[in-house]
């Protein structure tokens, strides 16, 4: 009997041990913690580490879609007409990004690489070969006519040269000569004039099989806070294009990896070269790839907003209080004069007079913003599509008639969608840290359920021990009392 009373009694002795043990690991958030200590442990660029092998060479495919904007009524934009244009694409790239040049600096808490990025045609997952025909404007001749448009002497003569050799404001060309580069005759007569100017031109010339110069990151040894973030460019830990010291910054990451540990309030900042500047993004929701749970990331509408919505952007007003209005950044300053202008594709998120001065421009949100779905816990990413447009800013100009009547415009060339999404081997990866971390947080839960358990064991047992009898001495005193 006093075996039996012993067993009750430890039983619901331990029902409340592991409630108290399981509230208290909650509100401890122990596990989590050790969790996360042990991931920013793990998570450094060191060698002979799987995420330096992962950093060095990005395991999931890469693709660059490129989608051409091909103008219909070239005649009446000339006459002062707004451009229409149709969305030609896409035409695919599979693209390899390995960190060359790898060498470890101070004591292995920095290292320097560059990125040498290779572009690989797939005819397969294209709408037609690099040969189509795109009609656009004609950007060597549009940048010669912005820089001479002041020096009537020059303009005359570089005009009539255009007249001679047929070059006017528009062009066709395939779509291989527009993205990697073709000889441009406007340019093989200056280059006369100028011996040092390069007579090719393309959209990304030279970026094929080439890199955007020596990146310095920090490994994370020090602070994983610090994981991949850029420490200079080119030697420079700032930009000189900008004219301000805010804009100049160069902040973040190369976009391609993030520090582990990531919560919903934190702001993701990233170095873009081809933007020309640092950009930042922002929780959005919460997604599922592969079965990996990730936090989605984006760009706010802020980050290309005018000077009254985020006057900060003053700084990316070139020259200084040139500002084009949201959603459109002016970056000729780092792109040798040419006046490109970037935005998201279709002008997403832009004002919407750049919507409307282009016939067939139509933004949507799932196929024109740029987003960055990551797994919280690792900082890896399991899927990103950044997705940028190019764009020519286009005017009447006085000096050159083949200009015509056109109206001042932001013309849309071509947009890019440079995507990826983790490969099977890393997600299972995952999925197994996943795993792991979801039985370690739950032990709390689990004890708690089990003092539950032992706690209803204990009030049944209770509820059935049997109350003693009387004996007959103690029936009789009662009786006679």
């Amino acid at each position: 009997m006093v075996l039996k009373s012993c067993c009750i009694y430890s039983t619901g002795f331990f029902s409340l041990l592991f409630l108290i043990m399981g509230i208290s690991l909650i509100l401890s958030n122990v596990f989590p913690h050790f969790i996360q200590s042990a991931v920013e442990k793990e998570v450094v660029l060191k060698n002979g580490t799987e995420t330096f092998d992962a950093w060095e060479s990005p395991p999931a495919p890469i693709y660059m879609q490129f989608y051409f904007f091909n103008l219909t009524n070239p005649l009446e934009v000339l006459d002062g007409e707004k451009p229409a244009v149709v969305e030609i694409g896409p035409y695919t790239y599979r693209e390899y990004r390995p960190m060359e040049e790898v060498n470890f600096q101070e004591n292995g808490t920095k290292v320097a690489a560059v990125n040498t990025k290779t572009y690989i045609f797939q005819r397969n997952m294209s709408r037609g070969p690099e040969s189509d025909l795109i009609r656009t404007v004609n950007i060597p001749a549009i940048t010669v006519m912005d820089k001479f448009k002041d020096n009537s002497l020059i303009a005359n003569l570089v005009s009539s040269y255009m007249k001679s050799t047929g070059e006017g404001l528009f062009t066709t060309r395939t779509v291989g000569e527009l993205l990697w580069g073709y000889e441009d005759k406007l340019l093989t007569t200056l280059k006369f004039l100028q011996p040092d100017l390069d007579d090719v031109f393309g959209l990304f010339y030279k970026t094929n099989a080439s890199n955007d110069g020596e990146y310095v990151f920090f490994t994370g040894q020090q602070d994983y806070m610090d994981f991949a973030r850029v420490d200079s460019w080119k030697g420079e830990s700032s930009l000189n294009w900008w004219t301000s010291d805010e804009c100049n910054m160069i902040n973040g990451t190369n976009g391609a990896s993030f520090h582990p540990v990531i919560t919903k309030n934190e702001t993701l900042y990233m170095f873009s070269s081809d933007l020309c500047r640092s950009l930042y993004a922002l929780y959005e929701e919460d997604v599922t790839v592969k079965g990996i749970p990730g936090y989605r990331f984006t760009p706010p509408s802020k980050v290309f907003a005018n000077t009254t919505v985020n006057p900060a952007n003053a700084g990316f007003c070139v020259p200084a209080g040139n500002c084009l209005g949201s959603g459109v950044l002016n970056v000729s300053a780092c792109k040798q004069g040419a006046p490109i202008i970037m935005s998201s594709p279709h002008f997403y998120q832009a004002e919407e007079k750049f919507v409307q001065d282009v016939f067939g421009m139509n933004p949507q949100k799932e196929y024109h913003q740029t987003a960055i779905d990551i797994n919280p816990l690792t900082g890896f990413i399991l899927q990103a599509a950044k997705r940028i447009q190019v764009n020519v800013y286009v005017e009447k100009i006085d000096t050159f008639s083949q200009t015509g009547n056109v109206r001042t415009v932001i013309f849309p060339v071509v947009y890019l969608n440079e995507s990826v999404v983790i490969d099977e081997t890393s997600a299972k990866k995952l999925r197994a840290i996943d795993l792991k971390q979801n039985v370690v947080v739950n032990i709390p839960f689990m004890l708690i359920g089990l003092g539950i358990l032992l706690g209803g064991l204990f009030m049944f047992l209770m509820c059935q021990q049997k109350i003693p009898e009387s004996t007959a001495a103690e029936r009789v005193y009662l009786l006679s009392s």
